[in-house]
């Protein structure tokens, strides 16, 4: 016959036994896939990506232990692109991290159910990829890259830095919509600053070499990149044929500088990758891409390169100077 202290015993053991062996379950690895436009050995984008896990890690989420994470890094190939977005697809991770309209766009064409978040991109709205700013609405939700107000600044820095410029070409990209906005921004504060601006449409290295050279001929020059994966694929084209025709040339981010060239004026996107950890937490959690607003930048960077600017004759003004986030000697 059992004693009350038996029978009691025997009852809490039986109620903790389940949830000594739950807690010894392992915890359920959660899948991320990461799509990027870019080479593997690209310093810049390691860096991002190093972001990004960090603020993965501050979040809880480590790798081997409750995240598994697969990177296919595609360069700016439309092709290769694709393809890793159907590979990626086909994994069913929960959540996919997307850099920029290309990578963004392959992966809505590989699956619109699992959720995409974007740390890069110059306009979601524009490119069809989200509703509104503040309501998404679909699969997809993350962090803008530009305010098109900021490509006015490139031209202002670019009269700053070379006071004797007075035609600047500006190079873009006419497969994004996106540089027609870019490039307005720019025309609007022409006149004020006594240059005449002129698009230059180019869709490959040999159309990049043949419009800086064509322009280079002239005095008085100066270059404007604006942003797109095409200029991020020929960064080092970019950057030499501006330093061989003598062009001061200002850039949408610091990789170019790094690079050689001479300045740059952008959003942080080593920032911008850290803060997109925090929407991949949000969705691992449960919120979903179209609650989540699309970002605005907050943080920008200055970066000018000294050397860049000796080999052009150019001084550069100590309140720029003073203003620089970053100064490459």
């Amino acid at each position: 016959m059992s004693t009350r202290r038996e029978v009691i015993a025997g009852f809490v053991g039986s109620a903790i036994s389940p949830l000594v062996a739950r807690a010894q379950q392992p915890e359920r690895v959660r899948r991320i896939g990461i799509l990027l436009p870019a080479a593997a050995d690209d310093a810049e984008y390691q860096a991002r990506v190093g972001a990004f896990l960090q603020g993965l890690q501050q979040s809880g989420w480590t790798i081997g232990r409750n995240l598994r994470i697969d990177t296919r890094w595609a360069t700016a190939n439309a092709d290769a692109i694709r393809r890793h977005a159907a590979e990626l697809a086909a994994l069913a991770p929960d959540v996919m991290l997307a850099h920029g309209g290309l990578t963004v766009g392959a992966m809505q064409q590989a699956t619109r159910t699992v959720p995409i978040v974007f740390p890069v991109f110059v306009d979601p709205v524009g490119a069809g990829v989200v509703e509104s700013l503040a309501r998404p609405g679909g699969n997809a939700t993350g962090f803008m890259s530009y305010e098109y107000s900021l490509s006015g600044k490139w031209l202002e820095l670019l009269k700053q830095i070379a006071p004797n410029v007075t035609r600047a070409a500006v190079l873009r990209n006419p497969a994004f919509a996106s540089g027609l906005a870019q490039f307005g921004a720019v025309q609007a504060v022409a006149p004020s600053l006594r240059v005449d601006v002129n698009p230059v449409s180019v869709r490959d290295a040999g159309e990049i070499e043949r419009a800086v050279a064509a322009f280079g001929g002239a005095p008085n020059g100066g270059l404007i990149v604006l942003a797109s994966t095409l200029a991020n694929s020929h960064r080092e084209l970019i950057v030499t044929l501006a330093a061989r025709h003598k062009l001061p040339t200002v850039y949408f981010e610091r990789s170019f500088v790094t690079f050689g060239g001479l300045i740059s004026y952008g959003p942080d996107f080593v920032d911008q990758y850290r803060q997109a950890a925090g929407y991949v937490d949000r969705i691992l959690r449960g919120e979903k891409p179209a609650d989540l607003p699309v970002q605005a930048p907050t943080k920008f960077e200055l970066v000018i390169n000294l050397k860049t600017a000796k080999a052009l004759g150019l001084t550069v003004p100590p309140s720029l100077l003073a203003r620089a986030d970053e100064v490459i000697e």
